[in-house]
């Protein structure tokens, strides 16, 4: 259950995203044609005001369609019209004439020239497969051909619509960091030990009722969300608990961590948890200031990456999920905090400016802003190759890292 529920906040993080470019576009007079709870194929779609909304089959997060993101380029239609005019070559005719318009950049000709096309396409004999790419390919163009095409916006319009995605993120984790400060966050005193298990690897080092842990593995520990979380993700390997004890610092020897019920455990329980609650604007401004203190910290391991020695920083959603389902056992504060984390990750990662992220859209928008005229698909997907490479490689390093985790590596 609580690997569902940990799934349910990443897909409701991704949900959340795409809602922030989906009513931005709207706000700024652009019309999405699609918006998904989940990724098509639908399993239930209506079409209201010319928008189609849809529950997807792939239950992951939410899906936005924007019509015309990229200047329309002939290599446009060799792609989607290619198998069409090889089962069929009276389609040469029509789709000569559209590429030369579109590379001329006669695009309201291009546009009374769709009907002459669709003519020919409804007469054509095509095969089920040629004749849905060549029609994919036609709603395509005639979205890049509209006048309320994404690439004929002005660049304002466009980096808003853009940027919305990842800023919704960025509010969402202050939002969520700011309940957690309201619904109360645990006192100092909560790091007191209440009882030792017997024969626990806490017994064995010599944790006695009453002793205050102050650090594990030499970390101070602020509080007990911090000492659970250290020990959590000791994967059973040695940890070296510091108590306080009749005013005295006392470091107990090192023990293993052991398994139970799914994460490692030093074998204790806390004293009674009591909880500090703040007002709104206060909990605001706490929330806003861990915000920015995270933010320059993943700005920093992004940092060690790029130089290679922050490999080990890297996670997946495989370790996303993992360490979302950990928090859900324990307590649900933790659980808010770890999505509300996720969901900053999710907006930085996303401003980073590489194509097909959010950022790289972001780049483009105001490069061709500058330059005064739009780039064409093709120069995005070459940019994109790159960008693809780059996030896939940050992706199987987090995952081996993940997989090294969960097996005790």
């Amino acid at each position: 259950m609580s690997i569902l529920i940990a799934i349910f906040g990443l897909a409701l993080l991704v949900l959340i995203h795409e809602a922030g470019h989906f009513f931005t576009a709207r706000a700024v007079g652009m019309r999405p044609k699609r918006f998904y709870l989940g990724f098509p194929p639908a399993l239930v779609k209506t079409v209201r005001n010319g928008i189609e909304y849809g529950i997807g089959a792939i239950p992951l997060g939410g899906y936005v369609k924007i019509p015309g993101m990229h200047r329309p380029a002939p290599s446009d239609l060799d792609t989607y019209f290619g198998p069409a005019i090889f089962h069929d070559p009276s389609l040469v005719a029509p789709v000569e004439r559209m590429k030369r318009l579109v590379a001329s950049g006669d695009f309201a000709e291009a546009r009374e020239q769709l009907a002459a096309l669709d003519d020919a396409l409804e007469r054509a004999q095509l095969p089920a497969a040629a004749d849905r790419a060549a029609r994919r390919g036609r709603e395509e163009l005639a979205d890049a051909l509209s006048t309320d095409a994404y690439w004929r916006q002005r660049t304002w319009k466009r980096v808003a619509v853009i940027a919305a995605g990842p800023f919704t993120n960025l509010v969402f984790a202050v939002v969520l960091l700011a309940v957690v400060y309201m619904i109360g966050i645990p006192y100092d005193a909560s790091r007191r030990v209440e009882k030792v298990s017997p024969n626990s690897p806490a017994a064995k080092a010599g944790l006695h009722p009453g002793d205050r842990i102050v650090a594990v593995n030499r970390e101070p520990t602020g509080t007990f969300t911090a000492v659970s979380r250290a020990i959590k993700s000791s994967n059973g390997k040695p940890v070296v608990i510091t108590v306080k004890r009749g005013g005295r610092k006392i470091t107990l020897p090192a023990v293993k961590t052991v398994k139970r019920n799914g994460y490692y455990i030093y074998g204790f329980q806390p004293a009674a948890l009591r909880y500090k609650r703040y007002g709104p604007l206060a909990a605001l401004r706490l929330a806003s200031a861990d915000t920015w203190n995270v933010t320059k910290s993943i700005g920093a391991s992004l940092g060690r990456i790029a130089e290679g020695s922050g490999r080990k920083d890297v996670s997946s959603p495989v370790g996303i999920v993992d360490v979302s389902s950990q928090a859900v056992k324990t307590d649900y504060r933790d659980y808010l905090q770890i999505l509300a984390l996720i969901s900053l990750s999710l907006a930085l990662l996303n401003l980073l400016p590489l194509l097909p992220l959010d950022g790289g859209h972001i780049a483009f928008s105001i490069f061709e802003g500058i330059r005064g005229r739009a780039v064409g698909r093709g120069v995005y997907e070459r940019v994109s190759v790159v960008g693809i490479a780059l996030v896939l490689l940050l992706f199987f390093v987090g995952l081996s890292n993940d997989l090294g985790r969960l097996g005790g590596g």
